[in-house]
């Protein structure tokens, strides 16, 4: 699909979930949800999972049948067409890499204090701008734990997800330096190549055992060391995702 069908399907009267499940009723997938069981009914939640395709934010919005604010690229903010999308599935942008993260966690941090979900992407930009197989994982970025623990609300779920690709396409869509026109401050678009695009034919969206974030934890979190709790939970939410890839539908 190109950018410039996409944007019309950006329309007001779409909440991002409904947005997410036309755009796949127009793509070529074909997904099964294993979990939906293990999900809260009402709590704010802060979604995980792996990041190999453009198609991951509205498959998982789809997964957790609820609309989901993903964390997305600063470049994907400055693209016209790009931009419109984003903001029609509720998308927020990070801040540019050499400006700090701190709007984007106020941003987020209201999202959950208004009881809705979040989602991050806790490899990064990396598996996107590089070949990688479908049981690739890369190591996790603690600041979703970080996110979750110090949340405005008196509980809310970690939830890991884990993307299993059982049929997909990818093939080269622009040489990654061209992305430097719109965010000169990103490394990954200074290398030589080019940008993958995954397309899934056919995918397994597999949820894992939520953690729960209440008083309790927070106290944790402050007595034990916020560093070294948002470690345990990032290596938690990793190794669950390693296993639902792995292992497959369960």
């Amino acid at each position: 699909m190109t950018l410039a069908p996409l944007s019309r399907l950006a329309s007001p009267t779409l909440s991002p979930l409904e947005m997410s499940n036309w755009l796949l009723a127009l793509s070529p997938v074909n997904i099964s949800v294993h979990g939906r069981d293990r999900l809260p009914a009402t709590q704010p939640l802060v979604v995980v999972s792996n990041h190999r395709s453009i198609m991951d934010a509205p498959l998982l919005m789809n997964a957790v049948d609820r609309s989901v604010r993903f964390a997305c690229h600063h470049y994907m903010s400055q693209v016209p067409g790009l931009r419109t999308v984003i903001s029609a599935l509720g998308c927020l942008p990070l801040d540019a890499p050499d400006k700090g993260q701190t709007a984007f966690f106020r941003r987020a941090m209201k999202a959950l204090e208004d009881g809705e979900a979040v989602g991050i992407f806790p490899e990064g930009a990396a598996p996107m701008v590089s070949p990688t197989s479908p049981d690739n994982l890369s190591t996790f970025h603690r600041g979703f734990a970080h996110l979750a623990m110090r949340a405005p609300v008196d509980e809310l779920a970690i939830v890991p997800v884990a993307i299993a690709a059982r049929r997909e396409t990818n093939n080269p869509v622009m040489p990654l330096r061209w992305l430097s026109l719109f965010d000169a401050t990103e490394p990954l678009f200074q290398q030589s190549g080019w940008h993958p695009a995954v397309v899934y034919h056919q995918v397994d969206l597999l949820i894992g055992r939520p953690i729960r974030v209440d008083a309790r934890l927070r106290s944790h979190y402050r007595s034990k060391g916020a560093g070294a709790l948002a470690t345990e939970i990032t290596q938690c939410c990793q190794d669950e995702i390693a296993t639902q890839l792995k292992q497959g539908a369960y």
